[in-house]
């Protein structure tokens, strides 16, 4: 009986918190009228205290997965949250935690049940969907999910938006005087979506995308194919085969003067120290995964000849705060980041905890600051949560939007191979002057893009006597590129040879060509190259 009437008081609770949901609230109503100015600064509490709640009673719930896989990243929130609510010990003040790791929806009624003010989580999109879906409209939440589509409805998140920072990284392009790049990222959703801004942002600042090639996370011969097509190696190697070949022939079958074979010698010993020859349609490279494959990927492209000193890396926030800085081979890759966590928050997590925090535990401090904001203010939710000042956390400013989407001012940061980052430009301070011009919601999905390029014609690149420049006409190699007809998830572009000329080059059987030496390739930065 006691099962039963908790059963029916539930389902009552519940369709009445369904039946507020069909008045939509107004997250927009008391936003876009307000003033932008100084951020807040989230530390010190100084922005509720002049309330006087203490004949109030106040319920925050936590949404968090406390157990399971996902437990890690739970008590790095929870531990920043506890930072921030022993640092202020308010009165009247309920918080309570519900686990998601096994069931979300038990977690999500009962933490409903409580009828919270606000609640903070949960930590991965579907959750935020499931709680999107079934908390009353007017109740905020502040979420930590990355993905544009699980918030909205009062569901925020606090989290950076993966759009943030591949816009600013194209801006910096733009800045640098990049005008074609390639774009290589993960052939997941997030990775086409990051793809797809990036393709977004070309178009609003300027430089043009070139291709883009989707890989196997964490795999490494698929990584190896991708670089081996994106650095045109294969046309670039026949090239070089095909003008050494013409300068072999034309040595040993024509009659040349002293001077023109002197030339014709230079030529055929310079390209025997190296073995690919051509321009690449590109003069940058944006990664868009992980730290782990962009290393892998920066080396098999400097490995097919993709040099330092005319193709340039850059990167979103996935590079932040890893081992890239290390890497020799990504030196002088640009990327975006958060700024650097706050000084006396990470002496006093380290003191507490014994471990310096994660980008999570900054969030999650920064979500209980804001949670207790909003309760003990005296301001309606809408008002406090969505100032257009933003807040100055943990984890440098950020400001929460009506649709739920968030905006960190982020800083550009650069690889020099000490081990230590290089700032390049500082973060903004505010957000009076607008940062940000694309919505993760708004941008198509990216799918693979053939590399736009003219090709490679290796007669463009030797000098011959003009009389023998009929007779030895070469093939245009990588003239377009195509997309690969196979059916497998790793469908990618392809080159494909087409000829210049419908003559064939004339070879005098009589004399044999001059022996060509093989070229020796080295491993680059401890990564294996199994030809």
């Amino acid at each position: 009986m006691n099962r039963f009437l908790f059963t029916f008081l539930s389902v009552l609770i519940l369709a009445g918190c369904a039946g507020q949901k069909t008045e939509k609230h107004d997250w927009n109503a008391e936003y876009t009228n307000a003033p932008t100015g100084t951020p807040t600064q989230m530390q010190y509490g100084t922005y509720y205290s002049t309330y006087d709640s203490a004949d109030s009673q106040h319920n925050i719930a936590v949404l968090l997965p406390t157990t399971g896989s996902a437990a890690a990243s739970g008590r790095e929130i929870r531990n920043g949250m506890e930072l921030a609510l022993l640092q202020h010990s308010l009165n009247q003040l309920n918080v309570r935690f519900y686990d998601t790791a096994n069931d979300t929806t038990t977690a999500i009624n009962n933490a409903l049940m409580e009828n919270p003010e606000i609640i903070i989580g949960p930590l991965f999109a579907n959750d935020a969907i499931a709680l999107r879906t079934t908390k009353p409209d007017y109740m905020p939440a502040i979420s930590f999910t990355s993905n544009a589509n699980a918030v909205g409805d009062g569901v925020m998140t606090i989290a950076l938006m993966p759009t943030n920072s591949v816009e600013l990284i194209v801006r910096e392009m733009f800045y640098d005087g990049i005008k074609n790049f390639i774009i290589m990222a993960p052939d997941t959703e997030s990775g086409k979506i990051m793809a797809g801004t990036a393709k977004r942002a070309s178009e609003i600042y300027g430089p043009t995308v070139s291709g883009i090639f989707l890989y196997n996370e964490r795999d490494n011969d698929n990584l190896k194919e991708i670089a081996e097509m994106a650095s045109m190696n294969k046309a670039r190697t026949a090239a070089h085969k095909r003008a050494r070949t013409v300068l072999s022939d034309i040595l040993t079958s024509e009659e040349l003067t002293g001077i023109e074979k002197s030339k014709l010698y230079y030529q055929l010993d310079k390209l025997s120290k190296t073995d690919t020859i051509g321009t690449l349609p590109y003069t940058a490279v944006l990664f868009l995964g992980s730290s782990d494959d962009t290393k892998t990927l920066g080396s098999f492209l400097r490995y097919y000849g993709a040099d330092s000193k005319t193709i340039k890396f850059y990167g979103s926030a996935l590079l932040d705060n890893t081992d890239i800085a290390t890497d020799y081979t990504m030196m002088g890759t640009k990327y975006a980041a958060l700024p650097e966590q706050n000084f006396t928050f990470t002496n006093l997590y380290k003191e507490t905890y014994g471990n310096l925090p994660s980008r999570l535990a900054t969030f999650g401090y920064d979500a209980a600051n804001i949670a207790m904001g909003t309760v003990y203010s005296g301001r309606a939710p809408a008002s406090y949560l969505l100032d257009p000042s933003g807040y100055n956390g943990m984890s440098g400013m950020f400001r929460l939007k009506p649709n739920g989407d968030s905006e960190r001012g982020l800083r550009i940061m650069s690889v020099n191979g000490s081990g230590t980052p290089v700032l390049v430009k500082n973060a903004p301070e505010n957000f009076i002057t607008p940062i940000y011009n694309i919505e993760q919601r708004q941008i198509k999905p990216a799918e693979s893009m053939s590399l736009q390029t003219s090709g490679i014609n290796p007669n463009d690149f030797i000098t011959i006597p003009d009389r023998y420049k009929r007779k030895y006409k070469s093939t245009t190699y990588g003239l377009n590129m195509t997309e690969s007809t196979q059916e497998n998830k790793t469908t990618q572009p392809v080159v494909t040879v087409i000829s210049s000329t419908d003559d064939t080059t004339v070879h005098n059987t009589e004399y044999q060509p001059v022996k060509l030496e093989p070229i020796n390739k080295t491993m680059i930065d401890a990564v294996e190259i199994n030809e």
